[in-house]
């Protein structure tokens, strides 16, 4: 076997191998994360959801978040529009929080429906539009 077929099966274990731990890291790091009207669908089929570590994501009902300061507790009620699910989160709130925002959760549903969160990410509400056109002074 000459130096060149060593020099093409050697980067060709190299690339495959990093190839593999490419995927493999991708497939472990993009999460999923459930809409509420999912878990339902969930609950109903496999009822050891329960105490199960995940993600949901959907909105927050408007009206409903409530701060305990001494606690540092939030309580709200999250919707995709068909389920509603209340939360209870304890620690720092992001500034994006806000009580219509969309909110991702990470934590467990309990026995009770309710969801526990340790994880409390919001999404940025503002966006970017253009200034409205100035008037002319007259």
């Amino acid at each position: 076997m000459n130096a060149r077929w060593k020099f093409v099966i050697a980067g060709s274990l190299i690339l495959g191998t990093v190839g593999y731990l490419m995927a493999s890291g991708i497939k472990e790091t993009g999460v999923y994360y459930l809409t509420p009207s999912e878990l339902s669908r969930k609950i109903e089929t496999d009822r050891a959801i329960y105490n199960v570590g995940m993600k949901i994501g959907a909105k927050v009902v408007p009206g409903t978040v409530r701060h305990d300061v001494a606690a540092q507790t939030y309580t709200f009620r999250i919707t995709d529009g068909t389920a509603t699910y209340p939360v209870t989160y304890r620690g720092l709130a992001p500034d994006t929080f806000t009580d219509s925002s969309e909110v991702v959760v990470e934590g467990r549903l309990q026995q009770d429906g309710s969801f526990r969160a340790t994880t409390l990410l919001a999404k940025c509400g503002s966006r970017f539009e253009a200034a409205p056109p100035q008037q002319k002074a007259a």
